[in-house]
């Protein structure tokens, strides 16, 4: 039986921004629970205050060049930012056998893209791009509006994604975000001209982590690049 997920709203109730390394130690600290088995998987949401965080495959020329400060971290994938207006998510859960990591990166991507459908935001995944895209168009590139970058130790994860919600979106020009020169960012509220609030975004979310992060097989969204091709009915949930 597939034990419920338990989400914290980490200073979102009240409109509260979390400082990155507060963040951090707590992941560490709910890692170590569920890891041992005494703590149901959980989802952390947080809002921080404005940040770069650099994972391990991030180069010299993706950093900011004028000093600005950036905190490298465990996980994969290179530099993003975190700021005001964006929903960060850090599920925490152990992976069934069955599931490799690239399977559960497709879960977040998936359980993100049908959000932003039900606010009536197209998107889908690029290939060989990890995140959650807008296709270009109209003289506008691919867009990213959420960036995932993750770890996993003893089969459970950590880090998770960020979703824009109504990000500064000039915060990311000091970077190269997530390694990527040749595309764009945007937001709910860049495409919409209107946003939810982030705890709002949070719970609109949360059945479908449920359902994705229950590790049952799925049929996952096509890549943008796809979109006029046939839907192939792929099936995620074996091993990878």
């Amino acid at each position: 039986m597939t034990t419920a997920i338990e989400y914290e709203y980490l200073g979102l109730n009240e409109g509260s921004l979390t400082e990155y390394h507060t963040a951090w130690q707590h992941q560490r600290d709910v890692h170590a629970q569920v890891a041992a088995g005494s703590r149901a998987g959980t989802v952390i949401y947080v809002e921080h205050p404005p940040v770069y965080t650099a994972g391990r495959r991030t180069e010299p020329h993706e950093r900011p060049q004028d000093g600005t400060p950036v905190v490298d971290v465990d996980r994969g994938g290179k530099i993003t930012y975190h700021g005001p207006g964006q929903l960060v998510g850090y599920p925490i859960v152990t992976l069934p056998g069955r599931v490799g990591v690239v399977d559960y990166v497709r879960r977040l991507e998936e359980a993100l893209i049908r959000l932003l459908a039900d606010y009536g935001i197209s998107t889908g995944r690029v290939p060989d791009r990890t995140g959650v895209w807008l296709a270009a168009g109209a003289g506008r590139p691919e867009r990213k509006i959420a960036a995932i970058g993750i770890r996993v130790s003893k089969r459970t994860t950590m880090h998770g994604f960020a979703l824009n919600v109504s990000s500064h979106l000039d915060d990311f020009d000091k970077i190269v975000p997530c390694g990527i020169a040749d595309a764009g960012v945007t937001s709910v509220a860049a495409e919409l001209s209107w946003a939810p609030s982030l705890a709002e975004v949070g719970h609109d979310l949360e059945p479908y982590l449920d359902e994705y992060l229950a590790f049952e097989p799925f049929v996952f969204s096509p890549d943008l690049h796809d979109l006029t091709m046939p839907v192939a009915p792929i099936r995620y949930g074996l091993s990878i």
